[in-house]
């Protein structure tokens, strides 16, 4: 059996992962938390054959024989282009519906006579799903099932 390593830039995984998806790495006996370690290097000919990580306290460089590399990417949004457009979270998410606060949908100029739909940014008719969104639970089938309920919203709004 083949030890897989899981290397983390900070102290551990509870601020990028969710809980589910530690647990199931805390169980698997051949996978090691490598914390404070980041990939700085891919190395290889027609496919991978090494890894090279930095730890990110020391500065120590390390290569290993490797040939599989999974990349987790998403845990942080990439929604900094939207500040003062639609309202976010302190991470960074787009807040949506009910976790949009009266102040939020003030500075936003909220211009209809009801509060936002299940899915709907601070911006109207406007709607956020999957892992962009606040209070979403990272998984691909919730993801898709929102974009089925914004998409019944847009329809319903397409008919007003």
């Amino acid at each position: 059996m083949h030890g897989w390593k899981r290397s983390v830039r900070g102290p551990g995984l509870t601020d990028t992962m969710s809980r589910y998806l530690i647990r199931r790495i805390e169980q698997t006996p051949n996978i090691r938390l490598l914390k404070h370690m980041e990939v700085v290097g891919l190395e290889g000919g027609d496919h991978l054959e090494h890894v090279l990580w930095r730890h990110n306290e020391t500065g120590e460089t390390e290569r290993k024989d490797i040939t599989h590399v999974f990349l987790m990417t998403g845990a942080e949004p990439n929604t900094a282009w939207l500040n003062r457009c639609v309202a976010l979270d302190e991470k960074g998410f787009i807040k949506t519906g009910a976790d949009l606060s009266s102040e939020d949908l003030n500075t936003a100029e909220w211009f209809l006579n009801r509060r936002p739909y299940l899915l709907e940014a601070s911006i109207p008719r406007v709607f956020a799903v999957g892992d962009v969104r606040a209070g979403n639970i990272k998984r691909v089938a919730s993801a898709v099932g929102e974009g089925s309920i914004a998409i019944s919203f847009v329809h319903q709004l397409l008919q007003e």
